[in-house]
């Protein structure tokens, strides 16, 4: 076993790590050649520059996970040094939060197929990532409270709100994954290639993140309280939650009222 697959297998049984986590982690070790135990600091920082075709968020996590390895490599003494030591996370621009919208939910669930339809409204009626979309099971479907158990980052589960809207896009109920509607799940990068490149086919400017914004921003428009919205969708951090509070701000529309007076 190679150190690389020494690293996912004790973030898998040491940490706990998702499948999710571990298969993103494992590509990004690809990118890093044969023996990423044995580049110098110049090869990581080569590496790095030769990553900056990609996304802030895609890079971020790329560097986070290499760190996690060579400092796993320290911590157990196959190595004394940490070439990543001068390398930073990118910062990330403040975006206003864009989400998808009525007329084009309704054109998606209109023309994708059944599992792609209910991966989109697991999306925007349920706040769900494309991970908890692709691993959620229909056991998890509770039809008498109406209620979702979803299992979310860190393996963490939280339970949302099952609307008669949603269950009606999800049914008819099988005995494995909600998505896939059999035994079987696919892995949530196929699932968000698959998600992304139908929307974009159906002519909507959009991914299947934005449809989890759609779920944060209605809730923040129709003034459910943070605490609430930020649990229901799993954050960390209340911080990300104020984004959706701060891009459905009904005191812009008393503003730009006023303004006009």
């Amino acid at each position: 076993m190679t150190p690389s697959e020494q690293w996912l297998d004790w973030l898998k049984v040491e940490r706990n790590r998702s499948d999710n986590t571990i298969s993103t982690y494992a590509r990004t070790m690809k990118t890093l050649g044969d023996h990423p135990e044995q580049m110098t600091r110049e090869d990581v920082e080569q590496w790095w520059r030769e990553r900056a075709e990609g996304s802030v968020s895609t890079r971020n996590n790329e560097l986070s996970a290499v760190r996690g390895f060579f400092r796993w490599l320290a911590r157990f003494e196959h190595r004394g040094d940490d070439p990543t030591i001068r390398l930073d996370l990118l910062t990330r621009p403040r975006r206003v939060s864009r989400f998808v919208g009525r007329d084009d939910l309704a054109l998606l669930l209109g023309v994708l197929p059944a599992d792609l339809r209910r991966a989109v409204a697991l999306g925007a009626y349920a706040g769900l990532r494309v991970s908890e979309a692709a691993s959620l099971h229909w056991r998890d479907v509770e039809h008498e409270s109406r209620r979702i158990i979803v299992k979310g980052k860190g393996d963490n589960d939280r339970r949302i709100g099952l609307s008669a809207t949603l269950l009606d896009l999800l049914l008819p109920e099988g005995n494995g994954y909600v998505v896939t509607a059999r035994a079987e799940t696919m892995s949530a990068h196929t699932l968000q290639q698959r998600v992304n490149a139908a929307i974009k086919t159906a002519g909507v400017d959009a991914t299947f993140h934005k449809l989890r914004h759609r779920y944060g921003f209605k809730s923040a428009e129709a003034g459910i309280k943070p605490t609430a919205i930020a649990n229901a969708m799993g954050h960390a951090s209340l911080q990300t939650t104020m984004g959706y509070i701060a891009a459905a701000d009904t005191d812009l529309d008393l503003i730009a009222e006023a303004v006009t007076r």
